[in-house]
């Protein structure tokens, strides 16, 4: 997987390839009691650049402890279009995944897995290519139909395919009165099990916790004030 690239990839390719890797799906779940460390993923880049900035944070779990991160910086020609992250935002991942010697449990990705078109959001797309369990944390709903879930903190509702009804992922309200975030198995992880771990990663904040910590890692490794690497944490991060 070392320099993988899509850059000259079209989206009639690119859609080709997602459904060549929705065959190798799987979501036999591990025995999800023995989740010890928890990751978070997630990209940022300036407006109009091709530099991509990517980290994956490592939380212990359930008590959401930063524990270690990986940055990396990578270029990306592959344009932004919804429905296709994964061409743009994976490469860069699997970067900062290679410099990860112990390797998380399982590794929430922010935005759609199962939940897709063709069920291969940016979540379904990194798993398929490490074989690893992964669960995708989007902030904003992409495809299907729900009913709205009622406005207490932890209430879900399943999100369905509009045309075959098929079970696709969940909206969970991690607020009182807040918007909701969308949940769904990327690989190696059932509906219901993915459901029942980012619950457990729900802090005080809207955005589950992996996600959110990566998600200010990240741009504070963007603006300069993180270096790239894999870094242990001996320290608390103040994280706001």
């Amino acid at each position: 997987m070392e320099n993988l690239n899509y850059d000259d990839l079209t989206f009639t390719e690119a859609k080709l390839m997602q459904e060549e890797f929705r065959k190798k799906l799987k979501f036999d779940t591990p025995d999800h009691t023995q989740i010890k460390t928890i990751a978070g993923a997630d990209i940022s880049y300036n407006k109009n650049s091709t530099l991509m900035y990517g980290v994956i944070v490592i939380l212990s779990y359930p008590d959401m402890k930063l524990k270690s991160y990986s940055l990396v910086t990578s270029e990306t020609l592959f344009p932004y279009k919804s429905g296709y992250l994964g061409f743009r935002e994976v490469p860069t991942l699997l970067k900062a995944w290679e410099q990860i010697n112990h390797k998380p449990d399982v590794v929430v990705l922010d935005g759609q897995g199962y939940l897709h078109p063709r069920r291969m959001g940016v979540a379904s797309h990194f798993g398929v290519l490490t074989s690893h369990p992964t669960i995708g944390c989007a902030k904003t709903s992409l495809y299907g139909y729900y009913e709205e879930p009622s406005a207490v903190k932890s209430a879900s509702s399943s999100v369905f395919e509009r045309n075959s009804n098929e079970h696709i992922g969940y909206a969970l309200r991690t607020k009182n009165n807040t918007a909701t975030v969308y949940i769904s198995p990327g690989y190696g992880v059932t509906l219901k099990k993915s459901l029942e771990i980012m619950k457990a990663c729900v802090n005080q904040y809207r955005i589950p916790e992996p996600t959110r910590i990566a998600h200010q890692i990240v741009n504070d490794f963007r603006i300069g004030k993180l270096k790239q690497g894999f870094w242990e944490v001996n320290e608390p991060l103040v994280l706001f």
